[in-house]
């Protein structure tokens, strides 16, 4: 699984940030006189002079920080592919294969506002990406397979389902209930989506586990003859109506899986297939009584498996499976199995790539392995004492 940016509601105050309009932006006919007047001078012959002084100062120290960042980046990157050559070769990891100290931070001037700003090159606006949202995920099922997912009558209905699949499968209900609480802050539904306000929405992350778009490809791709072969058993014991709308799914399933098995199994084609209304349309998915809960399911017992797989023996911390959940497995089990006196001293630099690290104020706050898991456990504390993850847990 890949590396991606923590995502849950409790963390939105970023999404907030990157929307807002800058200051600089503000209209000066909006400000009060004495400001308004103040830039009108700002933009007087004598005033330019000034501003290209300080932009100079800007540049140059820019400049300067973003070479000093780099190299601290890639020797993030270097020590990172040293680590994973010693794992290759099973060898032990020890505390030097970290980089020990934390990114460096921009402290210098900051950019000046141009007095004359019409002198400028127009800048081309940039698009933003649309998010489909649960709305376009019916309608791309409905578009491309004539089908719409079969929805709970109430909440309740879905959790115990999930409950169900998720003890079937070896998961313990604290690590269910904890990641739940975590992800969806403690009383999300199965059709919660991350950043949803109104008709848009900051990700396409849905359900208990947050699941993407890519996630619902990747787990169609890998687990889906198994999901067709759990509702195939479940349709032997349906008969009429029942039984037609679950062979009905079988068989929408089947092409889906098909659609998801269609590239070779990476995350990057993956990726471009969710990012296609038909890729929407598998997501559509995730929103299924049936099938909703085996992805939801499985998004997190892929990571359990992969740990043992690397001989990784003890169970799992719900922090510890939330950060595999999170960060995708190899980076997560990178976590997870490092001492906690090295966890005190490494910092979460080490598992981001420079983009993903500094748009994520939970990582860059909570700086070390140790406090990471913190507060990932105390957020996990908080929400479980809330009504959807008391529901959930009863549902175990």
């Amino acid at each position: 699984m890949p590396s991606h940016a923590i995502r849950t509601p409790g963390y939105l105050a970023l999404a907030l940030l990157l929307i807002a309009p800058p200051a600089a932006a503000i209209d000066a006919a909006k400000l009060p006189p004495a400001a308004a007047g103040a830039m009108a001078q700002a933009a007087s012959p004598q005033g330019i002079p000034e501003y290209r002084r300080r932009l100079k100062e800007y540049l140059e120290a820019r400049a300067a920080f973003d070479q000093e960042a780099s190299a601290y980046w890639t020797s993030i990157a270097e020590k990172r592919r040293g680590r994973n050559a010693k794992r290759r070769e099973h060898q032990a990891i020890a505390l030097e294969d970290y980089v020990l100290t934390q990114p460096p931070v921009y402290a210098g001037p900051r950019r000046p506002v141009n007095p004359a700003p019409e002198a400028e090159e127009p800048r081309e606006p940039r698009e933003r990406k649309y998010i489909p949202v649960v709305a376009d995920l019916l309608k791309a099922a409905a578009d491309y397979f004539q089908w719409t997912p079969q929805q709970p009558t109430n909440e309740l209905e879905f959790k115990r389902a999930y409950a169900r699949v998720a003890s079937a499968a070896g998961l313990t209900r604290e690590q269910a209930v904890r990641v739940y609480a975590f992800e969806t802050g403690g009383n999300g539904n199965h059709a919660s989506q991350s950043g949803f306000h109104g008709s848009r929405a900051i990700s396409t992350a849905i359900g208990y586990n947050q699941l993407l778009t890519t996630n619902t490809v990747e787990l169609l791709a890998e687990q889906g003859p198994e999901f067709v072969k759990v509702l195939t058993e479940k349709a032997a014991h349906l008969s009429g109506p029942a039984r037609q709308t679950m062979d009905r799914k079988i068989a929408v399933l089947k092409k889906m899986v098909a659609l998801a098995r269609s590239v070779p199994d990476e995350w990057a084609l993956h990726e471009k297939i969710g990012d296609t209304p038909q890729g929407w349309a598998l997501h559509a998915m995730v929103l299924d009584i049936d099938v909703g809960p085996l992805l939801q399911t499985h998004k997190l017992l892929t990571s359990v498996i992969f740990a043992r797989a690397k001989g990784f023996t003890r169970p799992l911390t719900a922090a510890e499976l939330e950060m595999m959940n999170l960060t995708g497995d190899g980076t997560g089990l990178d976590m997870v199995t490092m001492p906690q006196a090295i966890r005190e001293q490494v910092p979460t630099s080490n598992f981001f790539q420079r983009g993903g690290y500094e748009r994520n104020p939970v990582a860059v706050r909570h700086n070390t392995v140790a406090k990471l898991l913190t507060v990932t456990d105390a957020r996990m504390d908080s929400n479980s004492n809330l009504p959807g993850a008391k529901e959930l847990a009863a549902a175990f």
